[in-house]
């Protein structure tokens, strides 16, 4: 729109100075024609009222070209204020439309980053990954939903610091049978999965012989393997529940603090309620030769 407008502009402003040129050209020929005139008259001896008419009228139409000039000119003049105005606008349309453009690139990449994140195929091992983690919307301040194989690592690890998480044991699938609820004394006991683990012939399985252990009970209970496998991954981190508290209590603070100990007791610890060992269960002779209670012991100068 603006454009059309300036364009429109510079057309009349156009037209003007044509018409100026015009008059200007006529102006010229008209005083040419006086002055042939003037030439005759002044053989004849013309009046001098009739040259004074002739040349009002000859300043009148000066006037009136002057007039056409200035008009001219005022229109160049607001020409020149309007057209920084008109040039600073394309530059601005042109900003406009970078910021169109990358709104429009955002918005394809994250159309680019759903429809990856929902092509997704599944891995082909038997423990999908959550769907939390494939599509990487987890919300904020949930727990992170473990994977089969890393609950898999972290039960093979539990009570054993030596485990580098590839081989489980049998007591190790109990408690993580036992946590996930799949152990419940009626529909699986410890009996069929310590029968079932014997089949493998092995101590310790590694993850895919887990997954043939798995297999192997839920066709022998006729139950779904995969409610089992939901429940192995959902039953969280290994836990210590069901396990003896230890009991805070004023009277087991009494008992257990040794800076009220007395007697034979007293002796068997040191001043920060360390335990002494032999020392603290035993009495040692003194072979030294020094009485009891001498605070000046192996203080002599053996140079005298």
């Amino acid at each position: 729109m603006e454009e059309k407008r300036y364009r429109a502009i510079m057309d009349e402003i156009q037209a003007l100075m044509d018409e100026v040129q015009r008059q200007r050209n006529e102006f010229r020929n008209e005083l040419r024609v006086l002055a042939t005139c003037l030439d005759n008259n002044r053989q004849y001896q013309a009046s001098d009222s009739t040259n004074e008419d002739e040349l009002v009228d000859v300043l009148g139409e000066g006037e009136e070209q002057m007039s056409a000039q200035e008009a001219t000119n005022d229109v160049k003049d607001e020409v020149k204020e309007t057209k920084p105005e008109d040039e600073t606008k394309p530059e601005e349309q042109k900003e406009d439309e970078k910021e169109l453009k990358k709104e429009e690139s955002r918005e394809e990449s994250r159309e680019e980053s759903k429809d990856e994140g929902g092509s997704r195929t599944p891995s082909t091992s038997a423990t999908p990954e959550p769907r939390g983690q494939e599509n990487g919307d987890d919300a904020p301040g949930t727990p992170k939903q473990l994977t089969l194989r890393e609950q898999f690592r972290n039960f093979s690890k539990f009570g054993d610091i030596k485990s580098d998480g590839k081989l489980l044991t049998l007591s190790q699938s109990d408690k993580w049978f036992k946590q996930a609820k799949v152990i419940d004394g009626k529909s699986i006991t410890t009996t069929d999965t310590a029968i079932t683990f014997n089949k493998l012939k092995t101590k310790k399985i590694t993850f895919v012989e887990f997954e043939k252990y798995l297999d192997e009970i839920a066709k022998s209970k006729k139950l779904d393997v995969k409610d089992i496998k939901t429940k192995l991954r959902e039953c969280g981190a290994p836990g210590t529940s069901g396990t003896t508290s230890v009991v805070k209590s004023s009277a087991v603070d009494r008992l257990t603090d040794t800076k009220k100990f007395t007697g034979s007791h007293k002796l068997r610890f040191d001043s920060t309620g360390r335990g002494r060992g032999i020392a603290g269960r035993r009495d040692v002779n003194d072979g030294s030769g020094y009485v009891t209670g001498y605070k000046n012991k192996n203080t002599y100068d053996k140079t005298h």
